[in-house]
């Protein structure tokens, strides 16, 4: 928490993730005394579920033994781990996350050498990433597109977690002032970021300027500039700079750790300038293309997209498009328009425009696409995992290689609304689209039953789905690349088909199979 004002919502959240977990209900909610406890909203959230709020006495903090203990526990790790590696102390919190997963996936004593991540979970394997040396040096592989062969291929950060929600290490660069979430990650546990007489690593220490020293001053001891990460003053003019003051270069004021950098870019990003300095049109010349790219390129300059629902079904052209993605939802069955339920949220969604042009410059179609937002939802609460597979570019080289080798035609598919075709697991209430709100029906909901476009498991829905009907056909799926699929028949024939999410290629010597 960043203050205590936000404890309400975080025990919201808390209360949901249990009943999603582990199914079961909060009976009994024990705590000391501070205000924020007695606010309404939290006392009528109380009542209104059933829990019991059990106080202890004023300044008896041994009525609340476990949870004090408890603190006491993870606060003794973390200083542990703080102290060890010569880490600074701004960097507690990571400290603290990085001590509850180790209590969580470490044998315990108490627990008769048992691990409290499997008691809680037994059902569940117990994975977990090869334990590391907390503050060691490491170097995150960062395969960056568009670098040359000379660029450098990984970021030296230092090593202060795991996370929870993905299977990589939590890493931080000085450099950049950012976290890395990798898991190809190399560890050099022997040498640690910090050394026990600095509080900033070697890069970290700004090199002294080039400048001529009277001959007394080189008895005088060496002074070491470390660049601090705090606020600074401002760096005062040249007109009120001492005379006697050193020649040091001035200090940049940087934040070491920003409160949002362990959210989402797209949470972390703030509102850009919509004035551009350098506008593309003053240095852009279409003299050199030609004819047909030329009428292509005008024509995508040409054309422009509804900035709103309203704008588009005021176009006829636009409305007739909207008009097909809807029939085509309500004939795949994608939703069910019924009430929300008590305790129970929706995503929003929204309209995607597209124009399709074909290589002459022509408008083949339009194309709106409903498209929900995803990224309100919750791990774990109404999403789990979201990887569908892909194949290889090793194994599509082999798959061309071998159609032309053997003279073998190819195939190449496409499906429409390939994402419809997903059954969706998980609860989820979304919207009525905008525009197309049913009549009469204003204040219900859409239930989805189809992994709608934007929702975070659509492509795995979709894999699994198209995966279950093509092994129907008696194809099989390949070990090395689950995304390719064969038949051999009694006859010595074959088929092989290769699926990129969506589009579809096959080929094979049996014609009449394909």
């Amino acid at each position: 928490m960043k203050s205590r004002a936000e404890l309400f919502s975080i025990f919201q959240k808390f209360y949901a993730e249990i009943q999603t977990k582990f199914n079961v209900s909060i009976r009994v909610l024990r705590s000391d005394n501070p205000r924020e406890y007695f606010s309404t909203s939290f006392t009528s959230f109380m009542s209104q579920h059933g829990i019991l709020h059990q106080l202890s006495c004023v300044h008896t903090p041994q009525q609340n033994g476990v949870a004090e203990r408890k603190n006491r526990h993870l606060i003794e790790t973390a200083r542990t781990l703080l102290l060890h590696s010569h880490v600074p102390f701004h960097f507690w919190g990571d400290a603290i996350l990085t001590a509850c997963y180790l209590i969580n996936h470490m044998p315990s004593s108490i627990l008769h050498d048992q691990i409290p991540h499997s008691l809680l979970f037994p059902t569940q394997p117990l994975y977990f990433l090869p334990l590391r040396v907390f503050g060691c040096t490491c170097f995150v592989h960062t395969l960056t597109p568009g670098q040359d062969k000379l660029s450098a291929k990984a970021t030296k950060c230092i090593f202060l977690g795991y996370s929870r929600l993905q299977k990589g290490y939590r890493c931080y660069s000085l450099d950049t002032h950012r976290y890395f979430l990798f898991a190809d990650v190399t560890f050099f546990e022997d040498s640690p970021f910090f050394s026990s007489s600095e509080s900033l690593p070697i890069s970290e220490v700004l090199p002294l300027p080039y400048i001529s020293l009277p001959s007394d001053a080189l008895s005088r001891p060496l002074q070491v500039y470390h660049r601090r990460h705090r606020a600074v003053a401002p760096p005062l003019s040249l007109a009120e700079v001492p005379d006697d003051s050193p020649l040091v270069p001035p200090i940049s004021p940087t934040s070491a750790l920003s409160s949002t950098d362990h959210f989402p870019i797209a949470l972390r990003k703030g509102n850009r300038s919509t004035r551009n300095p350098h506008p593309i049109y003053n240095f852009l010349s279409y003299h050199r293309l030609s004819s047909s790219y030329s009428a292509f390129v005008s024509t995508l300059s040409f054309i422009s997209l509804p900035k709103s629902t309203s704008e588009a079904l005021s176009h006829p052209g636009w409305q007739q498009a909207m008009v097909d993605e809807m029939a085509a939802l309500h004939s795949n069955g994608t939703w069910d328009l019924v009430s929300l339920p008590p305790g129970k949220s929706t995503v929003g969604c929204c309209w995607v425009y597209t124009v399709k042009v074909g290589p002459n410059g022509q408008v083949d179609r339009l194309k709106a696409r409903l498209v929900a937002k995803g990224y309100a939802k919750i791990y774990g609460c109404n999403y789990g995992d979201t990887f569908s597979p892909v194949a290889k570019i090793a194994s599509v080289r082999l798959f061309l290689s071998m159609a032309a080798m053997c003279h073998w035609p190819l195939y190449q598919l496409d499906i429409k609304n390939a994402f419809l075709h997903g059954e969706l697991l998980e609860e989820v209430y979304m919207e009525q689209p905008s525009g197309f709100v049913a009549q009469g029906e204003f204040g219900l909901v859409c239930k989805l039953r189809r992994s709608l476009y934007g929702l975070k498991q659509s492509p795995r829905a979709w894999f699994g789905c198209f995966s279950s009907v093509v092994q129907e056909f008696g194809m099989l799926r390949s070990e090395a690349d689950h995304s390719v699929f064969y038949h051999h028949n009694s006859s010595s024939q074959c088929i092989y088909l290769v699926v990129y999410v969506d589009d579809i290629v096959i080929t094979g010597s049996d014609q009449e199979g394909i």
